[in-house]
């Protein structure tokens, strides 16, 4: 879906932003990209929609060069949502909603559907908030609108530089719930940035930890916490404690090889998208469930392996690591 080869940012007094970027985003993956400030998360996240150029190497987007894409169609074509949530404060939220399908002239019908089905994907009344003004909105309603601005004229990417920063702390672990219902609706290919290794966790498929341009680890939530590919990738896990929450994907508990997994005998298959909250459900009935992806079988989840887990993930494991 999206394929960075040697991708490299230098600015013109010298200063290498990243350098040497080999990795690839998969299509319908919420992929992660964290480490501390001046990283080079946030322009890595920029190169995709060239908000920055590139000093050298290819990006590419379903197989084509990005440079190759006119750059309005590439922008219009890529969501959008930033930590300063950049609602137009003279338009309603409708009209805020509204902007990219107008410029690619869907018909006012179409446009208005849209709106009115987005508002309620996300738990606001239409016909209460549509006519509303930016300022009329809470902190946490507008990031929600900014949100599914992102979302108006149905991209394949969504690109979201730390979102929900801004955020007190109930309103960013709502907005997190949220987008997490969302990923499973709305199958897009999320890009996210973020300090928070907690919000990183929770979130992610999968997480690329950087560290001076450089990415140091890429890997599931489980592989980054279980083997931390160095001391800086343990000690940036340690200091946040972090909790495997139990709204992370089940392919973060998969065991057996799908080869070998046919010998456990799982007697119903459940869809790679559901949370181990809900596989627990599903396990108080059956000992072992076989797990398809797109159609593909990719193993199996058993008890025993949910309650690995869940002791592997535990705050006290974390500790002792920190």
């Amino acid at each position: 879906m999206i394929k960075f080869e040697n991708v490299l940012k230098q600015y013109p007094d010298g200063t290498h932003a990243v350098k040497n970027l080999n990795f690839e985003i998969r299509e319908g993956e919420f992929f992660v990209l964290i480490g501390p400030s001046g990283c080079g998360k946030t322009t890595t996240l920029k190169l995709i929609n060239r908000l920055h150029e590139l000093s050298s190497g290819y990006i590419y987007i379903n197989g084509k060069k990005i440079s190759e894409y006119d750059i309005h169609e590439l922008r219009w074509n890529i969501g959008y949502v930033l930590q300063q949530i950049a609602l137009f404060p003279h338009m309603t939220i409708e009209e805020n909603i509204a902007v990219v399908p107008e410029l690619k002239n869907w018909g006012k019908d179409t446009i208005r559907k849209r709106v009115y089905e987005l508002l309620e994907m996300v738990g606001l009344e239409p016909d209460t908030y549509r006519s509303r003004k930016p300022k009329e909105l809470s902190g946490g309603q507008q990031q929600r609108i900014g949100v599914i601005r992102a979302l108006a004229a149905d991209p394949n990417i969504i690109l979201m530089d730390e979102p929900f920063s801004a955020l007190d702390p109930i309103s960013r672990e709502k907005l997190q719930d949220d987008l997490l219902q969302l990923k499973k609706t709305i199958k897009k290919t999320i890009v996210f940035v973020t300090h928070d290794i907690q919000e990183a966790l929770k979130l992610g498929d999968r997480i690329c930890v950087m560290q001076a341009g450089k990415i140091v680890q890429i890997g599931t939530p489980r592989e980054i916490t279980m083997n931390p590919a160095n001391n800086f990738v343990k000690e940036f896990i340690g200091e946040q404690k972090p909790v495997l929450p139990l709204n992370s994907s089940v392919e973060n508990v998969l065991t057996q090889l799908p080869e070998e997994a046919a010998s456990l005998n799982p007697q119903v298959t459940i869809p790679a998208s559901l949370t181990i909250e809900q596989v627990l459900k599903e396990l108080s009935q059956h000992d072992v469930l076989a797990v398809e992806k797109e159609g593909n079988f990719v193993g199996v989840v058993s008890r025993q392996s949910v309650i690995q887990y869940l002791a592997e993930s535990s705050p006290e494991r974390g500790e002792q690591n920190g």
